[in-house]
């Protein structure tokens, strides 16, 4: 037995060489019951790979990965020129941490008061909105392009929110933030997928195709994300997060109004 598994370790190595797979899915058979072609290894012993040296498998690799189509909207992002550099953002994680406001209520907290506070939130919504003036050129936010964050809104949406603001004025290029969440410029998918990431709605970068099937059908409460296979946006407490119609390279994600949301995928997170 010990040399027919040693005959076999040699015909694998040769196999190898030659750039055939390994021999646990060759077809290659040891003495003592090894892996049959396609099928599972075995632990050590029983002539296939431990179990222990198998590694996992990355579940970002797959989005990471993932061809997403042109972006009909990319002339109207303002895209940034190859000598343009911007410094890397935080991860989502740490971005929505970081800038949640305050004393944030829970979202039991919030759920128990939410009857209470729908006037009050829909007083607060307006004012907003009357505060948000478009910078020249384009639809975007001014200032420095963050949304502020109202205490009276789940945590989780603050994180989006946090998540949003944290790459709001950064350059797009068409790609940007799918290799990586830490990224120096995003596209429109790569943007929402941050903001998303942030509020842990989204665990790796999705394109604007993935995204149609992100969440639940239809608008939502406080999110709402809008996707077709080229592009993707996204309302968050109603206002408008989009890379097109920006104000300029560096202008804000953020913006005044509205946009057609004709010939999208609406889907929102459940119970948001």
């Amino acid at each position: 037995m010990g040399s027919t598994r040693k005959a076999s370790a040699a015909l694998c190595c040769l196999l190898a060489a030659a750039g055939v797979a390994a021999c646990g899915q060759a077809g290659v058979v040891s003495g003592g019951g090894g892996a049959k072609a396609g099928g599972a290894a075995k632990g050590a012993g029983g002539g296939g790979v431990p179990a222990a040296a198998v590694k996992p498998a990355d579940p970002s690799s797959a989005s990471a990965t993932a061809k997403e189509v042109a972006d009909p909207q990319e002339a109207a992002s303002f895209p940034a020129p190859a000598s343009v550099q911007h410094a890397s953002a935080a991860t989502p994680r740490k971005a929505g941490e970081a800038v949640v406001a305050a004393g944030a209520q829970s979202d039991a907290e919030v759920r128990a008061e939410l009857s209470q506070m729908q006037a009050i939130e829909r007083s607060a919504k307006q004012a907003q909105k009357h505060r948000l003036t478009p910078v020249p050129g384009g639809e975007s936010i001014g200032g420095s392009g963050a949304l502020p964050i109202p205490a009276g809104l789940p945590e989780v949406i603050q994180k989006v929110i946090a998540g949003a603001n944290e790459i709001a004025n950064f350059p797009y290029v068409f790609g940007g933030g799918h290799a990586s969440f830490v990224d120096n410029a995003y596209d429109c998918s790569g943007s929402v997928s941050y903001a998303l990431a942030a509020g842990g709605l989204l665990g790796a970068p999705e394109t604007s195709g993935e995204l149609e099937s992100w969440g639940a059908p239809g608008p939502g409460r406080y999110i709402t994300v809008y996707a077709n296979a080229g592009h993707t946006y996204m309302y968050v407490d109603g206002v408008l997060y989009d890379t097109a119609g920006r104000s300029g390279v560096y202008a804000s994600r953020w913006q005044v109004g509205a946009t057609d949301n004709s010939g999208y995928v609406v889907r929102h997170w459940p119970g948001l």
